[in-house]
């Protein structure tokens, strides 16, 4: 048994042979004066001896409370015997060689560094200086420079820095002594001001010196030499110095890579990369870089480390290195503004469109293209800026990161502005004409009529309807003579089944000025000469009444839609309550022309979605562009799949490691390296008003000129990838993201590539599992009318394109993104359509309400307003919804005017359309017959705003509206002129605030593009304030804690919603967004902004699942749930007699809420019911993990039927 440790006065164990050792040599150095040379050096060597054979000896001398390293560091300082120091710094080699970074932390905290650098100093005056002292000295400081913050500091004050440049320079044949100079020369280089200095003492050339070929010998040494100059050359003024030196530094690359054969040495390999990667940060190192055929060395050499896995990183930092310095080029467009224009009657004071509007076009009519003037056009811009960060960064919540590191610069901090306005800022004269919007609230219903409610409840008129012609999808006749319509009109006594459309047998055409040419078509190839069917899709002009399908196979009029093909021949007459009959009795019934092939009736899955009625509802919407052709999804309709969509995993080299995209720039890099290969072929430009199609038999065929379409150029590159190119909102010179195009003219089984080549965000979801959306019309015909989510090899990184200061917000050295997916096709001359996300156009909005109102039972009171005019000229609608009132008695009539009021709005972000259909979902479930909707539209009046930027949705812009600007950025001053979906919304809320009737919620949906699950953000005076430094008494942070409630509910019951993702503080970039605005302005405590995904769920019942259409329903209606429940806690007295209604058990608030990991979210543990109820914030609450327990199985990939057809079911 080990006795215990005794100690002295001096705080050292009295048992350890070792400590008595330096009981002696302290007691020396008490007496340096008279102290023998002999002793000292005879103690430091038993000390030494000690050291080297027990372990323990060295825990003695570093354990806690021993004086011992401060003994050995005096006796250092003080003596002057070569012995003795050697003696000393063998010791301090042996101590800080084990035990890492405590011991020698140890060691800087006793003022080592300084000791060991004034050595330096004291060494290099003897003459000459002792080899084995320097070299014992370097080797002590290269352990310990690393972790002295303050080292390079120290070592440049003291001049031992030069020094030791001096003993490099002086011993470049001594191998010994080099190596250990060059691991603190490369600790000095870490600092900037010494890599500076290090550059003009000529330490960059002396590297190059040292660093040579390939060979066998003295590779350690060559490492840590290109260690230090990869630390020197991090200063832009080294690099800059360096960059006569780049065609060696590629020369020694390709010999190390031509050599190196068993990849033992990429350590080295790595060094000289890490060298390039820092000389061409500048712009002089990027030329020097091309001009030494760089890319061509690194593309080889790159190609060739492939398919070894090891050489990872040198592929990675090759890529990093060819695509930094690929030339910026300008995008293929003769301007970065887009290529629609609006003039605008109202021209705002400042801002990015007044600037567009200081040297306006002269003569140019409203709605026409037109030469923007070259002052807007796009530039290169080339900059010395380090793009590093941004070109390896890889964070999948980019954003969030960003705002963490930043800390709490954009929090709001006046206290002031975190409080509610006292003071209405308009007099109620100016509001009361909002009156008329309100008519729900004085409404007596006198001259009701209850057996017919219909009739009382009016809705503002539509707009007139354009006259121009609407090209619609549609199918061509059979020609009378044709032997399958022989058949098909009768002279088969069975029927006989209608051959499917084959679309391989297609060849379509379009007219550029809007007319169709006759389709052309070719031999089935497998039918024989008496048996080929001429068929084919075209589209036809709609403009009053025409011919009935015109002789000799013409249009057929959509007056009278045929009706589509089901199973065995049976078609469905449209409007026939459900009657079928035979094809061939539809063909004699149509003039005997012969039968039409459309796609299945999908009345029963899309009860709110007509073909016809919603050409009718295009008639009158109005486009810039003045669009005359429907897209086949938004006339066909979308069923959602019955199958699950996972979000993908990401693919190696081709999403990850860093950098994710290694693949797509190497191809990307080919077009440099052989530009032969090149085909630069335009096949798609809206530039060219005359003739956008070029129609050549051998490319792709593009298009978009239809609602909500957005792609302006297309380029085939190679025999089977393009790039595109998007067009800016209208009015603007940015905000590329969102696209919905069409395709034809394809190759069954060629990889095809599609590159968006002008994004604009930093990073997106599409590298974290998201797929673009494809629809086909192919796949429609046959009875599958859906998007789905597809593409390989899905990739968004940095491009070589180079955004303009003006498109970037004066910000230089921008560049674009590519966002990059690879497609094979599964049917020959199909038509497909991609999209950011489903599409849902304003026509789709119209044709859905006057559905809605179709459906209406008598239980409903639904009124549907216009708003007002938008600077387009579409009307914006306005809905109110609630339950009728019982009878007219006075009680049920006080009843009916005194109900809360909800408020909710959507898509003021025309590319975020998963907001409508979360809108569509919340709009279906209120104008129900659940027992559910019934107690809901008793409980609330629902005023809401489907869709808050109409032009924006209709011209296919991303996020502005016609004059330019976000919406949701003007909700502080909206102008009547600029913004007048914004400027009246707001003065219906002021109205509500004037009569003391601010709605109890109001919800703006929205989309999120870089993150998953569905989320929301509300408004917190209190949690502001904790998220800052803001000092304020506790009276001045009295808050009702309700605006917590709803969003807890959500979690609690729809399974794409994470209250970990939601956040209550209020920065300033928001402070002019409605969810801002109406808390602080109107006064209205549970303001939301409700974020869906554009991605998917990685959370709960839908974990690894992307969100579709039928989740984003489910959300809409699942929020209208949380609503009566909301009611049920505030006001539980008013429904317990409809406590039946809901499941109680999970109806009740958890009594301890979990606690998000998002450090601007947390939630208090208490039961949030409205009352005012004071909490201390600085008290600390602990973490807890969010659990799931519905959590889906992954492996399940299809629906049940319960789920794909009655998904609502389980909410009534």
């Amino acid at each position: 048994m080990n006795k215990p440790k005794m100690t002295t006065d001096k705080g050292v164990p009295s048992n350890s042979r070792v400590l008595m050792l330096l009981g002696q040599l302290e007691k020396l150095n008490g007496e340096s004066m008279l102290a023998d040379p002999e002793i000292t050096r005879q103690i430091t060597a038993k000390i030494l001896h000690l050291i080297q054979t027990q372990e323990k000896t060295r825990k003695d001398i570093m354990s806690k409370g021993s004086s011992g390293m401060e003994v050995i560091l005096a006796t250092l300082e003080n003596t002057r015997d070569l012995q003795t120091i050697l003696n000393i710094l063998y010791i301090l080699n042996e101590l800080l060689t084990v035990g890492g970074g405590r011991r020698i932390g140890v060691f800087v905290s006793k003022g080592g560094t300084g000791i060991l650098l004034q050595l330096v100093l004291s060494a290099s005056k003897e003459s000459p200086p002792s080899e084995e002292v320097m070299l014992q000295l370097h080797s002590v400081l290269a352990k310990v420079g690393p972790k002295d913050r303050k080292f390079g500091v120290k070592a440049r004050l003291n001049g031992a820095l030069n020094v030791t440049v001096n003993l490099l320079k002086q011993n470049l044949q001594n191998h010994k002594l080099l190596l250990p100079c060059l691991l603190v020369l490369r600790v000095y280089s870490s600092n900037s001001v010494n890599a500076v200095s290090l550059g003009k003492n000529g330490v960059v050339e002396l590297m190059l010196k040292i660093i040579g070929p390939y060979s066998k010998k003295n590779t350690s040494l060559l490492k840590v030499s290109l260690d230090t100059l990869g630390a020197l050359l991090k200063s832009k003024t080294n690099a800059r110095r360096a960059v006569v030196h780049v065609p060696v530094l590629l020369y020694i690359y390709q010999d190390w890579h031509r050599n190196d054969t068993f990849h033992r040495h990429m350590l080295i390999r790595k060094g000289v990369l890490g060298c390039l990667k820092n000389i061409t940060n500048s712009k002089l190192g990027r030329k020097a870089f091309i001009d030494a055929d760089g890319m061509r060395i690194l593309y080889n050499t790159s190609t060739e480390c492939l398919p070894v896995r090891t050489l990872d990183p040198l592929i990675n930092t090759s890529s990093l290195i060819m695509r930094k310095c690929f030339p910026k080029n300008r995008l293929p467009l003769p301007t970065i503004k887009s290529v629609f224009h609006h003039q605008l009657l109202h021209v705002p004071a400042g801002g990015p469109v007044a600037q567009l509007y200081n040297q306006p076009p002269g003569g140019v009519p409203i709605y026409q293209f037109y030469t923007k003037p070259p002052w807007v056009d796009d530039v290169v811009d080339d900059s010395d800026d380090n793009e590093d960060a941004e070109a390896e960064n890889d964070t999948e919540n980019e954003e969030e990161e960003k705002n963490n590191h930043a800390g709490n610069d954009d929090i709001e901090t006046d206290i002031n502005k975190l409080r509610p306005k006292e003071t209405h800022s308009r007099p109620f004269e100016e509001l009361k004409i909002y009156e008329r919007f309100f008519m729900e609230l004085s409404e007596d219903f006198q001259v009701f009529n209850f057996d017919n409610p219909k009739r009382g409840v009016t809705a503002t008129p539509a707009a007139p309807k354009s006259h121009r012609p609407i090209i619609v999808p549609t199918s061509q006749a059979l020609p009378p003579k044709h032997p399958t319509a022989a058949i098909l009109q009768g002279e088969c006594p069975h029927p006989a089944p209608v051959p499917r459309l084959d679309l391989d047998t297609i060849n379509i055409t379009k007219d550029q000025d809007g007319c169709c040419d006759h389709t052309h078509t070719r031999p089935h190839p497998g039918a024989g000469l008496e048996q080929e069917l001429v068929q084919g899709l075209e589209r036809v002009s709609l403009d009053g009444a025409g011919p009935r399908g015109g002789g000799g196979g013409g249009g057929v009029n959509r007056h009278n839609r045929q009706p589509p093909l089901l199973a065995g021949g049976v078609a469905a007459r449209p409007g026939g309550g459900g009657q079928e009959m035979l094809a061939e009795e539809w063909a004699e019934e149509e003039g005997g022309e012969g039968a039409v092939l459309e796609v299945p009736d999908t009345a029963l899955l899309l009860p709110l979605h007509d073909p016809d009625l919603y050409v009718e509802m295009v008639k009158s919407t109005r486009s810039v562009p003045q669009y005359s052709e429907v897209a086949y999804p938004d006339y066909f309709g979308h069923v959602a799949p019955t199958f699950r969509e996972h979000i993908l995993e990401r693919v190696y080299g081709v999403q990850s490691p860093l950098p994710p995209y290694r693949t797509k720039i190497f191809q990307d890099i080919e077009r440099l390296i052989h530009p032969n290969d090149i085909l630069d072929k335009v096949v798609y430009d809206l530039d060219i008003q005359s003739c956008p199609v070029v129609d050549d038999g051998e490319s792709l065929k593009f298009n978009s000129q239809f609602e909500s379409g957005n792609l302006r150029k297309a380029v085939q590159v190679r025999k089977f990838e393009y790039d595109l190119v998007l067009n800016s909102d209208i009015n603007s010179n940015h905000y590329h993201q969102w696209f919905y195009f069409e395709v034809s003219g394809m190759r069954v089984g060629a990889p095809y590539r599609f590159n968006i080549i002008n994004c604009e965000k930093s990073n997106s979801q599409f590298n974290y599992g998201m797929q673009v959306l494809m629809y086909s019309v192919q796949e429609a015909i046959s009875g599958r009318p859906r998007w789905i989510r597809t593409g390989t090899d899905i990739c968004y990184y940095k491009n070589h394109f180079s955004r303009s200061s003006i498109a970037a917000g004066g910000q230089k050295g921008k560049s674009y993104y590519t966002m990059t997916f690879s497609m094979i096709f599964n049917h020959k001359d199909d038509v497909c359509y991609f999209a950011y996300h489903y599409p849902y156009t304003y026509s789709t909005l119209k044709m859905h309400l006057q559905k809605l109102e179709a459906l209406r039972t008598p239980q409903i009171y639904m009124r549907q307003d216009v708003l007002c005019e938008t600077l387009g000229g579409n009307s914006c609608p306005l809905l109110t919804i609630t339950a009728m009132p019982e009878s007219t008695s006075n009680d049920q009539i006080c009843l009916f005017r005194n109900r809360p009021l909800v408020f909710l709005s959507a898509r003021v972000h025309p590319g975020e359309t998963n907001a409508s259909w979360v809108m569509k979902g919340t709009l279906e479930f209120l104008m129900g017959s659940s027992p559910l909707a019934q107690s809901l539209r008793e409980a609330y009046i629902f005023k809401i705003v489907p869709m808050l930027n109409p032009d924006g949705v209709v011209n296919g812009n991303h996020r502005c509206s016609l004059s330019g600007e976000d919406l949701n950025r003007q909700w502080q001053s909206p102008s009547p002129e600029l913004h007048p979906t914004i400027y009246h919304t707001k003065s219906l809320l002021q109205y509500l605030a004037a009569i003391q009737r601010a709605p109890l919620v109001f919800c703006d949906y929205h989309g999120h593009s870089r993150k998953k699950n569905v989320f929301m953000y509300g408004c917190s005076l209190k949690e502001t304030v904790w998220e800052t430094n803001i000092s304020a008494t506790s009276c001045e942070l009295h808050e009702d804690l309700g605006y917590r409630t709803l969003p807890k509910i959500l979690s609690q019951m729809a399974p794409a919603f994470s209250m970990a993702s939601c956040s209550f503080v209020v920065e300033r970039s928001k402070e002019a967004t409605a969810r801002v605005v109406v808390w602080r302005e109107i006064g209205v405590q549970r303001s939301y902004t409700m974020e869906s995904t554009l991605c998917g769920c990685d959370q709960g019942k839908y974990k690894g699942l992307q969100i579709g259409t039928r989740e984003l329903e489910e959300m809409g209606a699942q929020f209208c749930v949380a609503l009566l429940r909301l009611k049920r806690l505030t006001s539980p007295l008013e429904l317990r007699k409809r406590a039946h209604l809901l499941d109680v058990e999970s109806d009740l608030m958890e009594t301890r809420c979990k606690v998000s990991s998002n450090p601007s979210t947390y939630v208090l543990e208490d039961e949030e019911h409205t009352f005012m109820e004071e909490v201390d914030y600085s008290a600390e609450s602990g973490d807890e993990a969010d659990n799931d327990p519905d959590t889906a199985d992954p492996h399940d990939n299809h629906l049940s039927d319960s789920e794909s057809n009655n998904h609502r079911d389980s909410l009534t």
